[in-house]
């Protein structure tokens, strides 16, 4: 009996949500940077699926388009992994996916009914709707601070 008893005890210790998990964490964590003209905006990323294939396409230069004078879009040519849910408010700054495969960047505050999937957000957008300026716009995407290693 004691026997049983001292392997229940072991066996509720071992998975102890305080044990570390032995392989490295997957999630990359860093900042993007978006540049647009002279102007640079640092953006803090998601921590899901859709933002770590958004941010395996980087360096990534898009034209993007104009709509409803509150957003920048551009159709990628492939699908990134997406989780849509009713975000109820978009705040100037947000980087969102729309349907799986348009990123906007919106540079104006709204409630809305339509679904996005979460990229990111620029830290500080002052500025962001003046650099996007009207019509179609260039915006670089790059990993700011990145410190992953490329193999040769």
């Amino acid at each position: 009996m004691n026997l049983i008893v001292a392997m229940m005890l072991f066996f509720a210790t071992a998975c102890s949500s305080e044990d570390k998990p032995l392989t490295p964490s997957t999630t990359t964590v860093g900042d993007i940077t978006l540049t647009i003209g002279d102007r640079t905006f640092t953006a803090t990323m998601e921590q899901n699926s859709t933002a770590e294939a958004f941010r395996a396409l980087l360096p990534l230069t898009l034209e993007m388009q104009e709509l409803n004078g509150n957003e920048k879009y551009h159709y990628l040519s492939q699908s990134l992994p997406a989780n849509r849910t009713k975000v109820g408010t978009i705040h100037a700054g947000d980087i969102m996916l729309y349907g799986d495969n348009c990123v906007v960047v919106f540079y104006e505050t709204f409630t809305t009914s339509y679904q996005y999937t979460p990229i990111g957000h620029i830290t500080n957008p002052e500025g962001l709707k003046e650099a996007l300026g009207s019509g179609k716009v260039t915006i670089n995407f790059t990993i700011t601070g990145s410190s992953r290693l490329q193999s040769i």
